[in-house]
């Protein structure tokens, strides 16, 4: 008896799902499942296809760099009180003296949660690359206003910084930038497009200092940028610094994240000036 029971059971089992299957089909065509919801969902279940084999979504790794050691670390200065009087009363009147202007929406992007493989990724800035500009401010203001159809054109900063010190607001930090083509940092990138390569704009802030006229050339350096330019810079980084979990070690810069060995900005740059100015901030310890 035993024996004869599983194939008994298999043959009431089969029948079952034939007459299931019957039923399912009589009600579509009398009509009768448009009204039953229970009805419904089982003929959606019965006509659902078969799941489908998940998607490759590995993206590729950004090759392997030097690593990035700060050259704000090299060093540690006590602060200067006067310098932290003199940075917080400018602090105060930063957000009326900066100027803010429209930049045309083809030399900038949204920030993507997703990137071209269909994997979450984090849009938070977490990164600051330094730039300059080569020639004066109002040629990259020029340059951001104006419509550029071809991709290879495209190019912006969040902010830039003038030899007088004015504050020049290119895009809100809630928007992605073309500050740096393809690039990486600390083996960190984003591929957003697989034709172009990764890049670190859709996790990163982008500032750009105005250079002084002697550095509108191709040279390795020129003279500096001026005080201004530093005290500037460090309201504005400590201002992101406190926004949004951008440690200071994470203050680079364009020569660094460029991953084709072409950029050499910025210039000159003091990095001991910085960082004096970011320690009387607050906003740095060493």
């Amino acid at each position: 008896m035993n024996e004869r029971l599983p194939p008994l059971m298999t043959a009431v089992v089969g029948l079952s799902c034939l007459s299931l299957g019957g039923l399912v089909w009589l009600g579509q065509e009398l009509g009768w499942y448009r009204s039953s919801p229970q009805a419904s969902r089982l003929l959606d279940l019965l006509q659902s296809p078969p799941a489908e084999p998940p998607a490759d979504r590995s993206a590729p790794r950004p090759p392997l760099l030097i690593s990035w050691h700060s050259p704000l670390a090299q060093q540690c200065p006590a602060v200067d009180p006067r310098l932290r009087r003199q940075l917080q009363k400018l602090a105060s009147s930063l957000p009326r003296r900066t100027f803010r202007i429209r930049t045309d929406p083809s030399n900038y992007g949204e920030r993507y949660s997703r990137d071209a493989y269909g994997n979450r990724v984090d849009p938070t800035p977490r990164v600051v690359v330094l730039h300059e500009t080569v020639y004066g401010i109002q040629s990259a203001i020029s340059t951001f206003l104006t419509p550029h159809p071809n991709d290879a054109d495209q190019v912006s900063y969040h902010t830039l910084v003038g030899l007088d010190g004015q504050v020049v607001q290119v895009l809100d930090p809630s928007r992605r930038a073309y500050g740096a083509g393809n690039s990486a940092f600390q083996g960190q990138w984003v591929i957003t497009n697989p034709k172009v390569g990764g890049s670190i704009n859709n996790f990163a802030l982008h500032l750009s200092l105005e250079t002084p006229l002697d550095g509108e050339d191709a040279d390795p350096s020129h003279s500096g940028y001026s005080q201004a330019q530093y005290d500037a810079t460090a309201l504005v980084l400590a201002a992101w610094m406190r926004q949004f979990p951008i440690p200071w070690q994470n203050i680079t810069t364009h020569r660094h994240v460029d991953l084709g060995g072409e950029r050499a900005d910025p210039r000159s740059f003091d990095w001991q000036a910085l960082q004096k100015r970011l320690l009387a901030l607050g906003v740095m310890r060493c």
